[in-house]
């Protein structure tokens, strides 16, 4: 049963890190801290796990149960929980659906799906998870660039014919075709909340009427994410162009090429930050040079979150 029930996904929902040791293992200690510390900030909406910041790719069944555990444990009576459900087969995501402590589901599109699909095969794997369990669910909605996107119409039937899809984590990398996601989902008789994790231009896709936002850099900058969606939530859009300000250095550093290194970028600024002890990624990611750290340190500094004087400071 989950602690928190009846939750819609909205407002700000940071997805954590997943620490490790130095043998690649989970550093449950630097869980733990790292749930608390992000958990802190006020004014969020609920704490995602099991995600792409979570490199969930790499972790096994028996370890992503293990962080929801986890996060049940440290934070699950203060916030609602999100985990992700990450699998490539129906049958298998269900059997996920059913693990306990959640308040939502993040469901990920299967792999095979960027190989082409039908509306048919994307109602199929959303009712296999839906009849596994009533929590609320939210679609992930892939950058058109994947071939994992779901097609307007198979997105629409999804939430028609899924009473639970409550949301989308919207990923879909084309302006145009994320106003229509605000404008239509927003808007039908069952409102279904976009939830923008274009956090490379975040500002520009609050202002588009999102409402709420699911992202990976919220591990660094919950608060700053708090403040610029009730700024532009306020419509003081001056006060959110001078946060958006702040937020950039940081955007430009952690969304470079390849992309891929997001997190790993992350973990880098959270070890400079002092709140990580070491910043170790599993294979196939690996360890970034010590120049492109040097600029994620500058970065933090530029954002104000960073003394030049810090002890992990250059």
């Amino acid at each position: 049963m989950p602690r928190h029930v009846n939750y819609v996904p909205h407002g700000v929902i940071p997805e954590v890190l997943l620490p490790f040791d130095n043998n690649q293992a989970i550093d449950e200690a630097s869980v733990r801290k790292h749930l608390r510390d992000v958990s802190s900030v006020e004014g969020l909406s609920a704490i995602t796990v099991n995600a792409h910041s979570t490199e969930v790719a790499s972790c096994s069944f028996d370890e992503q149960r293990r962080v929801l555990d986890i996060a049940q444990d440290e934070i699950g009576a203060k916030l609602p929980l999100i985990t992700g459900i990450w699998a490539n087969g129906s049958l298998e995501a269900a059997r996920m659906a059913t693990l306990g402590g959640a308040s939502a589901l993040l469901v990920f599109s299967p792999a095979a799906f960027s190989l082409g699909q039908t509306p048919q095969m994307a109602l199929s794997h959303f009712k296999c998870i839906a009849d596994a369990t009533d929590l609320p669910l939210i679609v992930f909605q892939y950058p058109l660039a994947t071939g994992q996107t779901y097609p307007k119409d198979a997105l629409l039937k999804l939430c028609e014919e899924v009473p639970t899809v409550c949301a989308i984590k919207d990923w879909v990398g084309n302006v145009p075709h994320h106003e229509w996601h605000v404008r239509t989902l927003q808007n039908l008789p069952r409102s279904v909340n976009v939830l923008t994790t274009h956090s490379a231009w975040l500002f520009s896709s609050l202002v588009l009427g999102c409402n709420g936002l699911l992202s990976g850099s919220g591990s660094v900058i919950a608060e700053l994410q708090v403040r610029l969606y009730r700024a532009v939530q306020g419509n003081d859009l001056a006060e959110a162009k001078r946060l958006n300000d702040r937020i950039e250095p940081l955007t430009r550093v952690f969304y470079a090429d390849p992309f891929v290194d997001m997190h790993n970028r992350m973990k880098e600024a959270l070890v400079l930050l002092g709140r990580l002890p070491r910043a170790v990624v599993r294979p196939p990611l690996v360890k970034l040079d010590p120049s492109e750290i040097m600029g994620i340190e500058q970065a933090l500094i530029e954002a104000g979150l960073l003394d030049k004087k810090a002890p992990n400071a250059a």
